[in-house]
């Protein structure tokens, strides 16, 4: 494994184990306090233990994305020094903001976990409601650097390749960011509510009705649902601005290798860049002209109108633009068929359950996969069109040791994640549901 290998791979395996933790940071703290809201409006006891629980697991997964968001911090500096010393001038706003955002959901969430028997009621539900804003706002800034290194703007590069003219406001939100933020957004409530919907499911098909797992997923896949539902919409807004934007990144996503008029949308099929074709799609006549540029006469640049060393590995960014768009295409359908329960004051039945169980990886797998999409389209650049990945990454060697030590880290971290979330979450006693009634003003 070459070192250049060894560090997008090491980089890579970070940020894959992170965006989970990052995901759940956003969306768990909303769902905590949907809960204790909804408590404190009816007085439901099962609704404060939904809450509490929720707290604690929210407590166990911060915790871990932050050592895994610490060891990217130093990642960046240490695996690509060379990406840092150009763009931190340029996009350091956004990474000292999110910073900023970080603190203020340690510190509100502080006062959540220890505020309940110490603050007024008002107090702690708007100490929930700024952890949950605190985690979207990290979310924001992070998307932000992300969205500049897809699209960079705000400076120019003179002749011995520096950064000139820089504008760290017009860097700050390139074109694009508003489409990419609420992608990111979308995706980890999605994922996380049906995650979270998932386990509840799997308990109630398990141990028959049960209030407390009925009420946690009534939360989580109402947040989920929702979402899951509004993604499409989005990904269709961040389709046409990849058009206008990142062409040759649209033609790796569709394997779109000719430049035509009327181009076809692809499901599935294996593109080979050796032959200059994708094989085995079936293929919509205008799908791709009419989705990109809602004009289904319209030009789409294929691979072949960009220099070959500025293409992206197609197959692979195929394969996860298609992962991404399907698993997504499933969660809408479950999404939408737990809405039309819900609009017939139905609960779900057992078919249902299942289907939301099975659905409950989905929204994960499909996040991660997005981000490949969003990492592997952008290659062989770092910078789009500005600084090449090979350009960027440290001179050290011998970088395949510590991609070793930190998957076998990750995975360690993750068993006991796994094994903590289960107490909190799982082993909810059977009498819960039977808890006597308690005014949210006599409760502690």
């Amino acid at each position: 494994m070459s070192d250049l290998l060894a560090a997008r791979a090491l980089f890579g395996t970070s940020l894959v184990f992170h965006i989970v933790f990052a995901a759940v940071g956003v969306a768990m703290p909303l769902f905590m306090v949907l809960a204790e809201w909804r408590w404190r409006r009816t007085g439901d006891p099962v609704h404060l233990d939904v809450a509490r629980r929720w707290a604690k697991g929210v407590a166990i997964l911060f915790a871990v994305g932050a050592v895994s968001g610490t060891v990217i911090s130093f990642e960046l500096g240490l695996l690509w020094p060379r990406f840092m010393a150009f763009a931190g001038p340029i996009i350091g706003m956004p990474f000292s903001l999110e910073g900023f955002a970080f603190f203020a959901e340690a510190i509100f969430l502080g006062i959540y976990l220890y505020g309940w028997d110490r603050t007024g009621p008002r107090l702690h539900l708007a100490a929930g409601a700024m952890v949950a804003l605190s985690g979207a706002v990290s979310a924001f800034f992070v998307t932000l650097a992300n969205a500049w290194m897809n699209v960079p703007a705000g400076f120019s590069v003179d002749a011995a390749g520096a950064a000139t003219g820089v504008a760290p406001a017009v860097a700050m939100f390139p074109p694009g960011w508003a489409h990419e933020v609420v992608h990111v957004l979308l995706s980890s409530y999605a994922a996380t509510g049906f995650a979270v919907a998932g386990i509840h499911a799997f308990l109630l098909l398990r141990h028959g009705d049960h209030a407390f797992h009925r009420a946690a997923l009534r939360i989580a896949l109402g947040v989920g649902a929702l979402a899951a539902l509004l993604q499409p919409l989005s990904g269709d807004f961040s389709a046409r601005q990849i058009a206008r934007t990142q062409p040759v990144k649209l033609a790796a996503l569709e394997g779109q290798f000719e430049t035509e008029r009327g181009a076809p949308l692809r499901v599935g099929g294996l593109p080979d860049a050796a032959a200059e074709q994708t094989r085995f799609a079936l293929e919509i006549p205008r799908g791709l002209s009419l989705l990109a540029f809602h004009d289904p006469g319209a030009e789409v640049k294929g691979l072949k109108a960009f220099p070959r060393d500025v293409w992206p590995n197609t197959r692979l960014v195929h394969l996860a633009f298609q992962v991404m768009v399907g698993l997504g295409s499933l969660l809408a359908l479950v999404a939408l068929a737990w809405v039309v329960q819900r609009v017939r004051g139905r609960e779900p039945g057992p078919r249902l359950l299942r289907a939301i169980v099975l659905a409950s990886p989905m929204g994960f797998l499909a996040l991660e996969a997005g981000w490949l999409v969003t990492e592997w389209g952008r290659q062989p650049f770092t910078i789009w069109g500005t600084m090449r990945t090979a350009d960027a990454v440290t001179p050290v060697t011998n970088l395949a040791a510590p991609l070793v030590a930190f998957t076998l880290l990750y995975v360690f971290l993750g068993v006991m994640v796994i094994v903590l979330v289960r107490r909190q979450i799982a082993h909810v006693p059977v009498d819960a549901a039977a808890a006597p009634h308690v005014p949210p003003e006599a409760a502690p």
